[in-house]
């Protein structure tokens, strides 16, 4: 059973879902999801998290309760969108998390918060390499199969699911718009951030090396950490315990 869903005000109620109230939360961490992932995704960090730390996980258009909008098609796109509503969020340390598509639009948004004067207390980035170490890729230009492929291959999708027709065909705009903005987003040299960023990555991701991910430490003066864990581009399913201890430490909780 899904938890009620509260929305976090009506200016962003498409954009934010709180799934657990935390009115006396030391900080706030902004959780952005993968491509083809939506705010569910993060329903166990929010539980974990509270009430110490209050989890505002994003909604991307396009995708189940907002399938009816039109997807935003590039990277930046999403990250100036999500930096707007958050700048009215700053009335406590405000972290954000992202994996892999997410991690992009993370980083992306944590600049432009700060070039409007906001602070960012820590960017935390998984399953990504560094917005620097690029690779040509054109997943989103393949056939339906190949894209069904792909996500096997990530192991990102059940595979119960990826065998119904049903749930294929509803599934495959989003992870392809997904792709597209991932596969044509171009970093723009700029300042580092000052917000620290502590990396998690997988041993064996095929989308990310270690070398590929250490390169985050290029994108910031505010410290860097990286974490390797053992596992694919989901690794952080099988170490989700390490990655929420490492949250609350870094944010305040009380979780150990």
């Amino acid at each position: 059973m899904v938890a009620p869903v509260d929305y976090a005000g009506h200016a962003e109620d498409s954009w934010f879902r709180r799934f657990a109230a935390s009115p006396e939360a030391k900080a706030r961490l902004v959780c952005l999801p993968h491509a083809g992932g939506s705010a569910p995704f993060y329903f166990p960090v929010a539980k974990a998290l509270a009430p110490d730390v209050e989890v505002l996980a994003v909604q991307y258009p396009g995708r189940q309760d907002r399938r009816h909008e039109p997807f935003l098609t590039s990277i930046d796109a999403m990250a100036d969108r999500v930096a707007e509503l958050l700048v009215k969020h700053t009335d406590r340390p405000l972290a954000l998390f992202g994996h892999s598509m997410g991690a992009m639009v993370a980083y992306e948004t944590a600049r432009r918060l700060e070039r409007a004067g906001a602070e960012v207390a820590a960017l935390f980035v998984s399953g990504r390499r560094a917005p620097s170490r690029t690779r040509d890729e054109s997943v989103h230009t393949r056939t339906d199969d190949g894209v069904i492929a792909e996500l096997r291959r990530l192991s990102g999708t059940e595979a119960d699911l990826l065998g119904d027709d049903d749930v294929v065909r509803m599934i495959l705009p989003v992870v392809r718009n997904d792709y597209r903005a991932v596969e044509t987003y171009r970093y723009t040299p700029g300042e580092p951030l000052t917000a620290p960023i502590i990396a998690f990555t997988g041993s064996d991701d095929p989308m990310a090396t270690v070398d590929e991910v250490a390169s985050w430490a290029d994108h910031t003066d505010g410290g860097f950490d990286l974490v390797e864990l053992s596992g694919g581009h989901f690794f952080l399913t099988r170490h989700q315990d390490v990655i929420l201890r490492r949250l609350a430490g870094e944010l305040g909780g009380a979780r150990v």
